[in-house]
């Protein structure tokens, strides 16, 4: 990653042990509110698949951070891209919960993925189909 322009992050990486979603959500909003970076974070209970954007510099800080959280194991990078405009205008969380309705759920990410580049569409929708299923 190089320059000053608007980068977006896609990565996907497991839980590892029982991980409490809405404390990652929380802190997760406000460090992303002070570092001006949008996205999407998809949570299922097994794994995080998260879109970011923003500025270079604290757009890496994070990703060191998410890299170095012991939450994480096998964090991979999906795609790293610069950007024209923000795809995600505000940050957003889909959490799978057991027993909910998953067509109800799987309608909800496909709004919250609708303004994104098709190939970012793809990697949440088809992620997301699949999980579904398991």
């Amino acid at each position: 990653m190089s320059g000053t322009s608007l980068l977006q992050v896609v990565y996907i990486s497991s839980f590892v042990g029982a991980v409490d979603t809405a404390s990652i959500l929380a802190t997760s909003r406000r460090n992303n509110a002070r570092d001006g970076l949008t996205g999407l974070l998809y949570a299922d209970g097994r794994r995080f698949l998260q879109a970011l954007e923003g500025n270079q510099l604290p757009l890496e800080r994070t990703l060191e951070r998410i890299t170095a959280d012991p939450r994480h194991r096998a964090v991979v990078i999906l795609s790293c891209r610069d950007i024209a405009a923000r795809e995600f205008g505000e940050w957003a969380m889909a959490e799978r919960v057991a027993g909910a309705d998953a067509d109800a759920f799987v309608r909800h990410v496909q709004t919250l993925i609708a303004g994104a580049s098709p190939a970012v569409r793809a990697t949440f929708d088809g992620f997301v189909q699949i999980r579904r299923a398991a």
